[in-house]
């Protein structure tokens, strides 16, 4: 098992980098199968808790000065709620903010589009996750031609300058594109047709944004090449094996978590004293 710096340095989108080259049923940098990978995203998930717990004690004791954020991309179907029911949702749900963001509402079609993003970034102290994100703004925008392009080109310098400006603030920023393929994709749904217990995961869309698969391609393509920074790198995680893209993100936030060190608090308190108290109530 690879040290968690080591995954990250693998799956980040660096110069030159090209999606098309990248296989969606591949497992970069680690030579196991999928029981093995059971067992490491069980004993990752050991570190995760005690990082978190101290992340999250230090919030609470007021002393906390970072803060993570987990960007999550994909196409539809890739493991996004995957990933937050097993690898974030391994954790104290208190330390966790999760956002989901929709198609915007009326109030936020009025105002520039980072103004919601920005009202959900996650605290110090917490880890905060977003399933989609402000990327949307430049990936279906650009698909569907929902804005001028002359805005969809706006939008990659400000959410540059955005992105900068809250990893100055303590945010550790870790933006993740999950990438399968369209025949991975199309065995997913279909197993959320043939199962009742599935159907309400299933959207009829989801077959139309598949005929614009390689419009999507070329939209993600343009997002790395503008918006992979040093304050917030683009890592690409082939994600047709769910247990491997669960075990790349899980070792994404170990890296992350592991830079902060955070650590338990001092007691404010006089420890043996209170000892005595506790004995003699």
């Amino acid at each position: 098992m690879m040290n968690a710096h080591r995954w990250a340095d693998i799956l980040r989108v660096d110069e030159g980098f090209r999606l098309a080259d990248v296989d969606p049923g591949s497992t970069p940098g680690y030579e196991h199968g999928k029981s093995h990978g059971a067992r490491d995203l069980e004993k990752g998930l050991a570190s995760l808790n005690t990082l978190q717990e101290r992340l999250f004690a230090e919030s609470r004791a007021g002393i906390a000065k970072d803060a993570v954020l987990l960007v999550l991309q994909a196409m539809d179907s890739a493991g996004k709620g995957g990933i937050v029911r097993h690898v974030v949702g391994g954790v104290d749900p208190q330390g966790v903010a999760l956002a989901a963001f929709k198609a915007p509402t009326a109030e936020e079609r009025e105002h520039d589009f980072l103004w919601r993003i920005e009202k959900r970034l996650p605290e110090p102290g917490f880890i905060g996750v977003f399933d989609r994100s402000h990327y949307e703004d430049v990936l279906i925008g650009r698909v569907r031609a929902l804005a001028d392009p002359s805005e969809i080109e706006r939008r990659y310098d400000a959410i540059n300058a955005f992105e900068a400006q809250v990893a100055a603030s303590g945010v550790r920023i870790i933006k993740v594109m999950l990438h399968i393929s369209p025949d991975e994709q199309k065995a997913r749904l279909r197993e959320r047709l043939e199962r009742p217990d599935k159907h309400w995961k299933y959207n009829p869309g989801d077959v139309d944004e598949r005929l614009l698969w390689p419009q999507y391609m070329e939209a993600y393509q343009t997002v790395f090449d503008r918006t992979s920074t040093d304050e917030a790198p683009w890592h690409v995680i082939p994600a047709n094996s769910k247990w491997y893209a669960r075990l790349a993100v899980q070792e994404l936030l170990l890296a992350a978590l592991e830079d902060i060190d955070p650590q338990w608090p001092v007691a404010e308190f006089d420890v043996e004293a209170e000892k005595k108290r506790l004995e003699a109530s």
